[in-house]
C-alpha cells in the first residue's frame, strides 16, 4: 500500500528569514495523523535567506541528517564537528546525551534550500557524534545508500536500523527497490517528478509505503532527485 502525502498538505511556516515545510508535526505545526512514520520523526524542507540561520541550540536523543538541495550550510557543534555542506554531501549528527549546534546559510547572496531529517535512535543517552560525506555523482542513475545502521557500501553509520538512499535520475530513467519482509518505506521527492504505482509525485510530496515487496520508480523530469527510506 502506497499513501501519498502531497506537498500542499504539509505544515507551513514563514518566519521571514526562514520558510519551512513540515511533512510531520514539528514546532507550532501539530497534526495527530502525521506525527512521524516508524523511526522517521521529522522531514523539514527549509529555505533560509542569505546570511541567516539557526543560532546555537540543543538537541537530545535524535539522529539528525541534513541533505542540501541548493546553496550551502555552515555547521558547528559542541562535539567539534563542523564544516560547509553543499549539494551531493550528507551531514549526520547524533544528538545522543546532548549536543549544541548552529546552522547558517554560508552565502551572503544566495538562498539555502535543504532537507533536515530526524530519526529516533535505537537507544537513549548515546555519545554525541558528527560525520559528513560527499556522494555527488554516485547518486546518478541509481539508488545510492548514503546512511545505514551498519555503515555498509560506504554509507554513513547511524544509530538506527534504517537505510537511506539518495537518487538523481534523468527523465525516463527507472530504479527499483526490494523491501525485506516486515520493512516499511518512505519516499520523499525533492526535485523533478516521480511516477510510482501509476501515481505522479512532485517536489515536496512524500509517500508512506507499507506491505510492498518491490517499489518501482520512474523519473518524469530531468535531474529528478529524491530520498528513499527503508525503515524497520
Amino acid at each position: 500500500m502506497i499513501t501519498i502525502r502531497k506537498a500542499i498538505d504539509r505544515g507551513h511556516a514563514n518566519h521571514g528569514w526562514l520558510k519551512a515545510n513540515h511533512t510531520f508535526s514539528f514546532a507550532n505545526y501539530h497534526h495527530p495523523d502525521h506525527m512521524g512514520f516508524r523511526a522517521l520523526r521529522v522531514i523539514n524542507e527549509d529555505t533560509v535567506e542569505p546570511g541567516a540561520g539557526f543560532p546555537p541550540h540543543s538537541h537530545q536523543d535524535m539522529e539528525i541528517i541534513t541533505y542540501v538541495l541548493d546553496g550551502a550550510v555552515a555547521h558547528k557543534d559542541s562535539t567539534g564537528g563542523g564544516g560547509v555542506i553543499r549539494p551531493g554531501e550528507v551531514q549526520y549528527m547524533c544528538a545522543g546525551a546532548g549536543v549544541t549546534h548552529s546552522e547558517y546559510n554560508a552565502s551572503k547572496t544566495e538562498p539555502l534550500h535543504l532537507l533536515q531529517i530526524w530519526l529516533l535512535p535505537n537507544a537513549r543517552g548515546l555519545k554525541a557524534g558528527y560525520a559528513e560525506k560527499s556522494f555527488g555523482d554516485e547518486r546518478n542513475g541509481r539508488l545510492k545508500l548514503v546512511a545505514s545502521g551498519d555503515g555498509r557500501d560506504g554509507s554513513i553509520k547511524i544509530n538506527q536500523n534504517t537505510d537511506l538512499f539518495a537518487s538523481v535520475l534523468d527523465e525516463g530513467a527507472e530504479v527499483e527497490h526490494r523491501f525485506a519482509p516486515g520493512r516499511y518505506g518512505w519516499l520523499q521527492v525533492a526535485k523533478g517528478g516521480v511516477e510510482v504505482a501509476g501515481a505522479v509525485m512532485q517536489p515536496g510530496d512524500g509517500a508512506r509505503i507499507e506491505q510492498e515487496e518491490v517499489l518501482r520508480l520512474k523519473a518524469l523530469a530531468p535531474k529528478t532527485e529524491f530520498l528513499l527510506f527503508d525503515l524497520p
